[in-house]
């Protein structure tokens, strides 16, 4: 039976397979325990660093294309409303002149 191993997978198996490499990569480092500590904290707080602004950066972007979103769904709205308004006004106008027609064919069919 085979297994269909998403793209996902593969990406999560590539990164547990880059942090073993890199937690193996430290232990074998020349670098004494002091500094090996210290770069990994270095690192750490670059990584939190990096993906905090990340994090603000799509914030931003969802928050500005929602609200694109919403004035462009906004503006669809108002624009179908007065199309809507002037075909009622339309028909309405055609329907009167309907009626008068109707009228004045009936009026002089009766004379």
């Amino acid at each position: 039976m085979g297994e269909n191993n998403s793209g996902g997978d593969k990406f999560l198996y590539f990164l547990a397979g880059a942090g073993i490499g890199a937690v193996l990569s430290l232990l074998f480092a020349p670098k004494s325990g002091r500094e090996t500590r210290e770069l990994l904290a270095r690192t750490a707080s670059d990584s939190r660093e990096f993906i905090t602004s990340k994090v603000s950066e799509g914030k931003q972007f969802v928050g500005d294309t929602t609200r694109k979103v919403t004035d462009d769904f906004s503006s669809f709205v108002d624009r179908s409303k007065d199309a809507l308004n002037r075909q009622k006004e339309q028909l309405a106008a055609a329907f009167e002149a309907g009626k008068a027609a109707y009228k004045s064919e009936k009026e002089v069919s009766e004379q």
